[in-house]
């Protein structure tokens, strides 16, 4: 099977909106975008570059497809292999697109998603996509969380996990620090929440 793996940079209190620009996405008058760019480093550049040399599908929402669709075509150089990838995009709104292998997901989405985890391939990443994750949490359909922490809080805007989120444990793989702060760390989903006290 399938693993569907998200990848976000994330603030520390949950906020993933708008990390790359200031006009990326200013829903809900969020006036913050491009928070990430002051601690970009080599460290933080290299440990992406070595996430995007694993062999990968996409799975992406509407909004972060077209803005991957605006950039990536064009520069292959640095992400190889990104045009041959499989990109399915969950849209009620587009339904084709002239950039390759650009498959949409139709009908009952959550149904689509598992047919297509249960498929031969590789693993399926999640970027950006907000309105996705919260679909792909809520049906427990997420294996593994790759996770860019940055040093900040923003107080509003759109957040990783939301109410509905469905309880789940996870089991740290892998972390590492970068100079200016960021903590690089990957979970993998390990079973159900465990509760117990102290002193009993």
């Amino acid at each position: 099977m399938r693993k569907i793996i998200i990848l976000e940079f994330i603030t520390l209190d949950g906020v993933i909106q708008a990390p790359g620009g200031p006009e990326e996405d200013t829903e809900g008058g969020f006036k913050y975008g491009g928070w990430t760019v002051p601690y970009f480093d080599d460290f933080l550049g290299k440990a992406m570059a070595e996430q995007m040399r694993e062999p990968f599908a996409l799975l992406l929402g509407r909004k972060t497809f077209e803005i991957f669709a605006s950039y990536w075509p064009d520069h292959e150089s640095e992400w190889s292999g990104i045009n041959k990838a499989t990109k399915y995009v969950v849209s009620k709104t587009l339904g084709k697109h002239e950039w390759s292998n650009s498959v949409f997901i139709k009908g009952n989405v959550v149904d689509e998603i598992k047919k297509i985890k249960r498929q031969r391939g590789p693993s399926l990443q999640v970027y950006g996509s907000s309105n996705l994750i919260q679909t792909l949490l809520k049906h427990d359909l997420v294996d593994e969380f790759w996770l860019k922490v940055f040093p900040i809080t923003l107080g509003k805007g759109k957040r990783l996990f939301a109410e509905d989120t469905i309880p789940a444990a996870f089991k740290l793989e892998k972390s590492k620090t970068s100079p200016s702060g960021v903590i690089i760390v990957s979970y993998k989903r390990k079973g159900e929440v465990k509760t117990g006290s102290f002193g009993s």
